[in-house]
């Protein structure tokens, strides 16, 4: 191996043992401003994409020994995402960028140190993002709470309701 190969092999090293998600995609066909639009649209939520050989991925990988691409397939070109943060939001953004262009698809992928297919990184593109997970999660946990103080609010209110009828219907009233 040359030297700037061993350079680029480590920086690929590096890259994958340091991203929280790493995704690889087909683009072979797109043309160059289509690619570079990704660019900016990945920069725009924090994720990379780099262009590379797959004969220097896989070889990083081993020396890396980043064991999961053992399983992705990367024939043809391939462009790899990579980053750190909501992995859902960047796969998404793939989903949707190819959605508009059919030469764009994913040819699978890293998440916390587990292979994902294809598939799985279209079905990560459908999770929400942390945010609403957490707003989802904060709905369940405080609807007993919230269930509990109407019941008990309840006696005092159907009480005032019977009172305030009583006193609109006594002759006395007012």
């Amino acid at each position: 191996m040359r030297s700037e190969q061993k350079h680029l092999v480590s920086y690929i090293g590096s890259m994958l043992k340091d991203s929280d998600y790493i995704f690889f995609v087909s683009y072979q066909g797109l043309a160059v401003k289509d690619i570079s639009d990704l660019r900016n649209q990945l920069a725009g939520i924090g994720a990379n994409c780099r262009v590379l050989k797959n004969k220097l991925i896989l070889k990083a990988a081993e020396l890396s020994g980043v064991d999961a691409l053992s399983g992705v397939n990367l024939a043809g070109g391939t462009a790899v995402i990579y980053g750190k943060g909501e992995a859902p939001t960047v796969a998404k953004l793939l989903a949707d960028y190819g959605k508009t262009r059919d030469k764009l698809s994913a040819k699978g992928g890293v998440l916390d140190g587990a292979f994902l297919t294809s598939a799985d990184v279209v079905s990560l593109a459908e999770l929400p993002s942390k945010d609403v997970m957490r707003a989802m999660l904060l709905g369940v946990i405080s609807a007993p709470a919230s269930k509990l103080v109407r019941t008990l609010a309840e006696p005092a209110r159907s009480m005032a309701g019977v009172l305030k009828a009583y006193s609109e219907k006594s002759p006395t009233a007012g």
